[in-house]
């Protein structure tokens, strides 16, 4: 399966995505909507960004597509990073790029060397470990000064999302809810 980036010097451009039960890509509608939101509360223009539970790396890769100066990717499926990595080389930005083959609870719970200015997370959406991570990146100080996150999560855990998250989803796209936390 292929997926095409949306905006920024990369429009247009394929990256594959493998074929696997591990991962679940962000569709091209949640993606747009997502996109169309943050151009509205941030700018693109050289933020680091860390794309968690990263599969394909969409997210990042769009992200630098629009500007970011960095990405960092976390994912721990030796499979679906080495995709990742190739995916990296084509379009040509593996000196934007760090991928960290690891769990993300893992990452979080490490005080990071740089902070980031967007983090991005699409676990899988039963993945209850997100709450850890979330703690962890609040805990550790993941993020910049004015550093946001955005969640994607099912519409089936919202109830205990919006509990445990103590927000309400920023949007909710068919049976994709979208939550935003700030530092």
């Amino acid at each position: 399966m292929r997926m095409r980036i949306i905006s920024g010097e990369f429009k247009g451009r394929f990256i594959k995505v493998p074929q696997s039960d591990k991962i679940r890509p962000t569709t091209d509608r949640v993606r747009e909507t997502l996109f169309n939101l943050l151009n509205n509360r941030i700018s693109f223009n050289d933020i680091t960004v860390l794309d968690i539970y990263s599969g394909s790396g969409s997210l990042g890769l769009e992200c630098l597509s629009r500007g970011a100066s960095e990405v960092h990717f976390i994912e721990k499926d030796f499979f679906i990073y080495n995709n990742l990595l190739e995916n990296i080389k084509s379009l040509g930005v593996v000196e934007q790029c760090k991928v960290f083959k690891q769990e993300a609870i893992r990452f979080t719970s490490q005080k990071p060397k740089i902070k980031y200015d967007l983090i991005m997370a699409d676990p899988p959406f039963f993945k209850d470990d997100i709450y850890k991570v979330v703690e962890n990146i609040k805990l550790n100080g993941h993020f910049s000064n004015e550093g946001i996150m955005v969640i994607e999560r099912s519409i089936q855990t919202k109830e205990k999302d919006i509990k445990i998250f103590n927000i309400e989803p920023f949007k909710i796209i068919g049976d994709t809810c979208l939550y935003q936390i700030e530092s």
